[in-house]
């Protein structure tokens, strides 16, 4: 038995470096925003917001590639090919003197870190099942999501003493001993009875399993609804913390306490959705959601930013119920995939990413001088999603 658990902790914490690799291609760059957007002579702070939603971007396409093949030849070797794609691109980013082809460079770091994001949630899918699977989920999204506790010190430490560059350099370092150790440790987790024949009607058929499901297609665009706002918050927090609130130097602190809440509260998660299911928990957190959202523009309608500490307090609140959010979706939309999970998982991934980047780039661009229109975006993107989600019988609970 304590084989089996220690078996199951390394499995977990696996799973999370390769979800860690594209958290600190994205948080660790936040505080060099400013001084990447200089040495390439972009237009501003909007622009420099950029650097971060093509990441995503190239996430979302990228997943439509490895996912379906993964159906075929399997998930490790498309971690593999994805990494690749991500040393090239981050040569490409560390070596340019053109904004557009360092957007380029991270778009095309997106493409291969979908790879890994993706190829995770679908081994884990392999893997488990029910709460079960939403609790191991729950875990390795916790830790996703501490990655920015350290990612923006690491980055500001980083562009201090070495340059913006040193930040890619340290992500191919990272990235190649996650590479190593999962070679070493990690088996093939495609069962023979789930491998396909690769050819290209695999995708026609599997996209049309997934749009009949009528679940997995509503979860898929609740997660692209609250990754949307969420992904609103990445590109802008510099630009909210360093510019309107000025506070530079305790910008990593800032987004370290917000990424704490986020992880503890996983965590939580984690510990109570197998008793209370994930259904339920989405609904509460839902709830609280907009609420949170509503409150903050009641109270400060006028654009009048408030004290950082009643800001802070606000999005603490926020992403608590984030937390409970980012899992559950993505596992109750799984759920009945177990069948096409390569595919299945390419395609919740793609469409969530394709449909957060535009919401982000939109609300981001009012947030010039007031964080209000962040809260807005909040609000409006929670009753979309309550909508949606009243629209889905809840399910059935499945423990195993």
């Amino acid at each position: 038995m304590q084989n089996e658990e220690r078996s199951q902790l390394e499995f977990v914490t696996l799973m999370a470096a390769l979800m860690a690799m594209v958290a600190i291609a994205i948080d660790a760059v936040l505080p060099a925003l400013p001084d990447i957007g200089a040495y390439l002579k972009s237009t501003g702070d909007t622009e420099n917001q950029k650097l971060i939603t093509t990441i995503f971007l190239g996430i979302g396409f990228g997943q439509l590639l490895f996912g379906p093949l993964s159906d075929s030849f399997g998930r490790k070797p498309m971690v593999y090919c994805g990494f690749v794609i991500f040393v090239i691109a981050s040569i490409i980013c560390m070596t340019t003197r053109s904004f557009e082809m360092m957007l380029l460079g991270r778009i095309l770091q997106g493409v291969g870190l979908s790879s890994p994001r993706t190829m995770s949630i679908a081994i884990v899918r392999d893997s488990y099942s029910g709460d079960h699977m939403a609790k191991i989920l729950s875990i390795v999204t916790m830790t996703f999501i501490l990655v920015p506790v350290i990612a923006p010190m690491l980055g500001q430490f980083l562009l201090l003493h070495f340059g913006w560059t040193s930040i890619f350099t340290v992500n191919l370092i990272f990235g190649s001993f996650v590479m190593i150790w999962f070679w070493k440790r990690q088996p093939e987790t495609l069962h023979k009875s789930y491998q396909k024949t690769f050819h290209l009607s695999i995708f026609k058929s599997g996209s049309i399993t997934f749009f009949r499901i009528k679940s997995a297609v509503i979860y898929t665009l609740l997660s692209g609804l609250v990754t949307g706002s969420f992904m609103v918050y990445l590109s802008t927090s510099q630009q909210i913390f360093q510019v309107q609130y000025n506070l530079g130097e305790y910008f990593p602190y800032i987004f370290a306490s917000l990424a704490v809440t986020i992880g503890l509260s996983t965590f939580l998660n984690s510990a109570i959705v197998m008793r209370f299911g994930m259904w339920n928990l989405v609904h509460i957190a839902l709830l609280v959601f907009i609420s949170t959202a509503f409150i903050y523009v009641i109270l400060f309608w006028s654009g009048v930013n408030p004290p950082i500490g009643v800001l802070i307090g606000f999005l603490m609140v926020q992403f608590a119920s984030v937390a409970f959010l980012f899992g559950n979706y993505r596992a109750l939309a799984m759920e009945p995939m177990g069948h096409i999970a390569g595919i299945g998982s390419a395609l919740n991934g793609f469409i969530s990413t394709v449909m957060a980047v535009p919401i982000a780039n939109f609300i981001g661009s009012f947030i010039t001088t007031s964080v209000l229109p962040l809260f807005l975006g909040f609000l409006i993107t929670g009753i979309i999603g309550l909508v949606l989600f009243y629209s889905v019988k809840k399910p059935v609970r499945v423990k195993g």
